[in-house]
């Protein structure tokens, strides 16, 4: 039996049990007669609208959608940052990357001085633990703390086997039971599991191997539609699928617990896809990513929102829900009205988004500092520094860089524009650099970008609009809202202060000029 259909059969199963435990259920008006647990389940590198209940038949996501199902689904859900370390910072304190100092920018540090809700639960009695990735990469204990600002590590449980080369050997399951045995008995727990899938390497042609059709799968618009980009976004929904199996068996183990009424649930990733123009970018792709959040008795069931939301949200919701509210200073906003209200007032017209260095890519170590606003209709997007390249500058082909870009079992791919993933899809668009039918999408991908940038989301998210006159007074509309938010948060970017061009790599450099040895200027 391969691995999609043996998923299918054992996930159905336990899906059947959890509705039919969920009919005995109290009324949702009801509250919680003791502190709530809380499951937090975040992917690494997914988005939007990758999960079955979001209508994309491509993956068979039961864990993702039955959280939906039972609570509240998202539609337009963004991270604070396209990168997973300045992402997670975020998560952790409701703060935007630009007010965090250091944890703002990729593969630096976390100064102590912010608080991150897993420890104000921990301070207050909750068992507190993770699994897979916690926040990084980076350096936590430089600035003194004294673990893993998630909590806990629990990873001795491997698998006997991983179902491809490219999937961690984390037994995400058996180590949530090992930390669920490790509590004392009654008390609320926090988890955190960072699922490292699906970031890659991928191991290819694995998602066909399984039995996914390759001739079904949509390719995003600014991808080359060929059967060698269709089988990387296959491998790719393979391994948000096996993130998932995790999440449904933490799912039904809860059930069989007797905790899963007591259990807040939220489930979504740090940034989006780990292809060109996504991950790492302030586009669509990169920002957008999945959210559903349940509570049996709390959140209401089936329900459906389109307004925005950012997942700085999330820390001041859950300290919310415990009564903590006030434990921490949060720019985001408590979601609880929404998860509690059939007709919630509105929560925000727009979210805020920015990046600043990502890999090491560029001489000096710097970054592309930008910053966007994302309403239901339009992103604009202010690139602070135009001359830079916005993934990483080019290298010059043939040289030993081309080494470091190798992917097991696919040959070929070119160095340069490292804040992109090394991958097929990356190797497939740079050979458009000097085609005649498709170079708008290698123009899109890696070439330098205007100062300002604006789309239509509902009608093309690959097309910027900024050159179109009958954009212009959205433009400066947005523009206007996107520099006096971040002035009022005290963006150094928004008052000309390069400061975070100057802050410390922890995780691994390249041989570029200038400041490339990791830990200094």
């Amino acid at each position: 039996m391969n691995f999609s259909k043996h998923l299918f059969i054992q996930l159905s199963f336990g899906l059947g049990l959890i509705f039919c435990g969920l009919n005995s259920c109290e009324s949702q008006n009801k509250k919680v007669k003791k502190s709530p647990n809380i499951l937090f389940a975040i992917a690494d590198d997914q988005s939007y609208p990758h999960a079955g209940v979001y209508g994309f038949s491509e993956i068979n996501t039961p864990g993702f959608d039955y959280v939906a199902n039972s609570g509240v689904l998202f539609h337009n859900a963004f991270v604070a940052a396209p990168q997973c370390s300045p992402s997670r910072a975020a998560i952790l304190t409701g703060k935007n990357i630009w007010e965090l100092e250091e944890a703002g920018t990729h593969g630096s540090a976390f100064p102590n001085k912010f608080k991150v809700f897993t420890e104000e639960l921990e301070n207050n009695g909750y068992f507190v633990g993770f699994t897979g990735k916690p926040w990084g990469p980076g350096n936590w204990q430089i600035s003194g703390r004294k673990q893993n600002p998630v909590g806990t590590a629990y990873n001795k449980h491997v698998l006997s086997q991983s179902p491809t080369k490219g999937i961690r050997p984390n037994n995400y399951i058996e180590n949530f039971k090992d930390f669920f045995s490790k509590k004392e008995k009654g008390a609320p727990f926090m988890f955190w599991f960072g699922a490292h899938e699906p970031h890659r390497v991928y191991e290819y042609g694995t998602g066909v191997e399984a039995g996914k059709d390759i001739d079904a799968v949509r390719v995003p618009a600014f991808l080359p539609d060929t059967e060698i980009v269709r089988n990387d976004v296959l491998d790719y929904l393979l391994e948000i699928e096996h993130f998932d199996s995790h999440l449904f068996q933490m799912i039904s183990f809860l059930k069989e617990k007797g905790e899963l009424d007591n259990t807040f649930i939220v489930v979504t990733a740090d940034n989006g896809m780990p292809f060109p123009y996504a991950k790492a970018n302030l586009q669509e792709f990169g920002t957008h990513v999945p959210l559903a959040i349940s509570m049996p008795n709390i959140v209401i069931s089936k329900k459906q929102v389109h307004e925005p939301v950012g997942l700085i949200d999330i820390a001041p919701t859950i300290l919310e829900l415990v009564n903590l509210s006030e434990s921490i200073a949060a720019t985001g906003k408590s979601l609880m009205p929404i998860l509690t209200q059939e007709d919630h007032p509105k929560h925000r017209e727009f979210v805020l988004t920015g990046r600043e260095r990502h890999t090491h890519a560029r001489p000096d170590n710097l970054g592309y500092p930008a910053r966007a606003i994302r309403t239901e209709d339009f992103l604009y997007i202010y690139n602070f520094d135009p001359d830079r390249w916005p993934v990483g500058d080019p290298v010059p082909k043939n040289t030993e860089n081309d080494k470091r870009n190798s992917v097991a079992g696919f040959k070929g791919l070119y160095p340069g524009y490292q804040d992109v993933d090394a991958s097929p899809s990356k190797t497939i668009v740079m050979e458009l650099e000097n085609s005649q039918d498709n170079n708008a999408l290698f123009e899109l991908a890696f070439s330098k970008r205007p100062q300002s940038q604006l789309y239509d989301i509902k009608s093309d998210p690959s097309i910027d609009l900024s050159n179109d006159v009958k954009f212009e007074s959205i433009k400066i509309e947005l523009h206007n809202q996107l520099m006096e938010a971040l002035k009022a948060q005290g963006d150094p970017r928004a008052f000309g202060n390069p400061i975070f061009d100057s802050y410390p790599r922890y995780s691994s450099m390249r041989n570029f000029p200038g400041f490339n040895i990791r830990g200094t200027l």
